[in-house]
């Protein structure tokens, strides 16, 4: 089959791979039809490197039809149409059971003391292959799959692999009061979807930052509040304050992540690190602070005192410097966490409708055969031709 392989810092390529094959009876076999590309992703092309090994198969957020059901699989039968979410959990352990997937017991990665095993996304997680293929062995066929109606096109669901639920839990854990105020840092795929979901939930007052102007657009088309951040530069947090009674609003997602703007010197030590040996890097990022932490940084600024801070964006450091002094001073609540996408699908699927209220149909900007992926990556990193969602076509 062909996939999506890395082979090094900014190296990725479509290859010949192996099919991939039933081992254990609760296996389905599935023959994608669609796979997103996402902002994590970005961070395996870019950062994550020392964790990945030459043919890694990337890519965790697909859909598709059943091809092959292993012996015990009694929930799905061939033909059936299912998401596939980006945590690999067992659905029946002490954690899955509390709808905290990512932190299933069955697949928590305990070499490397991580939580639950995802798809396509470095040793740290499991080294399991990802979806950014032609098809994908997913275990717990009985539990893990999301069985979607036929008819409508894939990007009604596709986004429930990860966009969805991931932008769900983010507005949750904001908890955002009756009419409250909500800043959203970052208007990528999942910063967008947040202040969709934040104004489909009713929050009054949702502000959106970022830098880039089609996605400043586009979240003001739906109406957000929206700032350039690179038009306001260090005044970015007095004109937020101003928007929020002066306190600041009652809570902030963070959905940038390790590899925020504005941080020059943990760039540079990012680069730094890139340019290491993979065991000398991956040791260094285990114990260091490599995260650009100038979104997470800006969150903890601007945040009413008692406010929350949801981050949903993904960082890796294990020893970055935080302001525990203002985050003690301001009783801030800091929530964050990978999602737990099937503690979140009951809730979101009924949303899946021909009314579209959050705007799936046309939330992609981009659709691209797999051959095109290589090109894709570049693009979406460096936010060329208005791309804030890649869907790849294997």
């Amino acid at each position: 089959m062909k996939a999506l392989t890395w082979h090094g810092r900014r190296d990725v390529r479509v290859d010949t791979v192996p099919d991939p094959v039933i081992t254990e009876p609760t296996d389905v076999i599935v023959r994608v039809t669609s796979t997103g590309l996402c902002g994590s992703d970005l961070h395996l092309y870019e950062v994550l490197g020392p964790f990945l090994d030459e043919g890694d198969i990337l890519g965790h957020e697909p859909m598709g039809v059943v091809e092959e059901v292993g012996s015990a699989v009694t929930a799905l039968s061939v033909g059936d149409r299912v998401v596939v979410p980006f945590n690999v959990s067992c659905g029946t352990c002490a954690m899955c059971g509390q709808g905290l997937q990512s932190q299933c017991e069955t697949t928590q990665v305990r070499s490397q003391g991580s939580g639950a095993a995802l798809f396509g996304y470095t040793k740290l997680y499991g080294q399991v292959p990802g979806g950014q293929a032609e098809y994908l062995r997913v275990p717990f066929g009985n539990t893990l799959p999301i069985k979607v109606p036929d008819g409508p096109p894939d990007d009604r669901f596709v986004y429930l692999s990860d966009v969805l639920p991931t932008s769900w839990q983010a507005v949750e854990y904001a908890a955002v009061p009756p009419g409250g105020s909500l800043v959203v840092l970052g208007l990528g795929p999942i910063g967008d979807m947040c202040a969709r979901i934040a104004r489909h939930r009713g929050v009054e007052t949702v502000i959106g930052v970022d830098l880039v102007p089609e996605r400043l657009e586009r979240a003001a088309a739906r109406g957000v509040d929206t700032l350039n951040l690179r038009a306001l530069g260090s005044g970015i947090a007095d004109e937020i304050r101003s928007r929020t009674g002066g306190r600041g609003p009652d809570a902030v997602i963070d959905a940038v992540g390790m590899e925020a703007h504005g941080s020059p010197v943990a760039e540079l030590a990012q680069k730094a690190t890139g340019l290491l040996p993979d065991r000398m890097a991956a040791g260094f990022m285990k114990t260091a602070g490599v995260d650009r932490l100038h979104a997470l940084r800006l969150a903890i600024d601007v945040v009413r005192r008692g406010g929350t801070i949801s981050v949903v964006g993904v960082y890796g450091g294990m020893a970055d410097p935080l302001p525990m002094l203002t985050l003690f001073d301001k009783q801030i609540q800091l929530r964050m966490g990978q999602a737990n996408v099937l503690r979140w699908v009951p809730d979101i699927l009924p949303l899946l409708t021909d009314d579209d209220p959050l705007g799936v149909d046309d939330f992609a900007t981009h659709h691209l055969p797999l051959s095109e992926a290589p090109a894709a990556y570049e693009m979406f990193q460096k936010k060329r031709d208005g791309a804030v969602k890649v869907l790849l076509r294997p």
